[in-house]
Formats: C-alpha cells, structure tokens, sequence
C-alpha cells in the first residue's frame, strides 16, 4: 500500500536506475537499448548458427574450400550486422544529426572494407565462393528479420512523456 510518505515506483526514476541505465536516462532510451540488445543477441547467435551449419554443410557439399566459404561469409555477415547494431547503440539518445552521421560513417567503413576483402580474395581458390555468397545472403536476410523481430516485440514507448 502506497501512502504520501511512502511513494510507490515510478516508472520514469526504476528506468533510470536500472542497472544498465546510464546517469540521466529516460525509460524510451532505456527501451531502445533493451531492444538493440536483443538485436545483437540474436544476430551474435545466428552467426553462429551460419558457423556451424554453413561451415558443416559447406564442408559436406564442397569439402575445404565450402568451409573456408562458410567461414568467410559468416565473419563478412557478423561485421555488417553487428556494425549497424553497434553504431545505433552508441547514438541512442544523440540528436538525429549525430545519429545519422554515425550511422553512415559505419556504412561508409563497411562499404571499404567489403571492397577489400573481395579485393583480397580475388582469385583465391581455397573457398567456393557460391557457399559465400549463400551463407552471406542468408545471415543478411536472417539479421534483417531478427531486426525487426527485436524491433516490434521491444516495448519502446511512440511518445514521451
């Protein structure tokens, strides 16, 4: 029972001194963080999945080169997906400016050192790069549902109070 001397939670003071909450932060960037977490966590996991099935059936299908391919296109597919994740955990709570600057900055460094890796690996022959191109695409379009299943299930509040 809440009496005047005893005040009950608020839900603007527990968001803010919860334990991951930085000094001053306001329950919508503690929500978005809970959310871009969870993001993470699922690609961090899907990632791995791709390792082993991709590296397991690469291996099956094409020997060393389909699980070096597997290999690779899993790194390629964790560094974009976890680069995005990073770069809007960083600016939660910055002024869409900064925000939007971060993010591209990353697309930008993403951008270059895809260019360089397939720069790197052109003409190599110790992957199959069609068990790249498959692990790849699948880790882009399964951290782009993740995404979205993290984004829609979080509960980030549409207004602030």
């Amino acid at each position: 029972m809440t009496t005047p001397d005893t005040p009950g939670p608020t839900p603007d003071r527990d968001a803010a001194t919860a334990p991951d909450a930085a000094p001053g932060a306001d329950a919508a960037t503690v929500a978005e963080r809970a959310v871009l977490r969870t993001a993470l966590r699922d690609t961090l996991l899907l990632v791995g999945a791709l390792v082993v099935l991709g590296g397991g059936i690469g291996l099956l299908v094409a020997g060393m080169p389909g699980l070096w391919g597997a290999l690779v296109g899993a790194a390629i597919a964790a560094f974009f997906c976890a680069t995005t994740i990073w770069s809007m955990m960083r600016t939660v709570g910055s002024s869409p400016a900064r925000m939007a600057a971060f993010v591209m900055g990353a697309w930008v460094a993403k951008i270059v050192v895809l260019i360089v890796v397939l720069a790197l690996l052109q003409g190599a022959t110790f992957y199959a790069p069609w068990v790249l191109i498959v692990v790849l695409g699948v880790g882009a379009i399964g951290s782009a549902l993740l995404d979205y299943r993290a984004v829609n299930s979080g509960r980030v509040p549409y207004v602030q109070p």
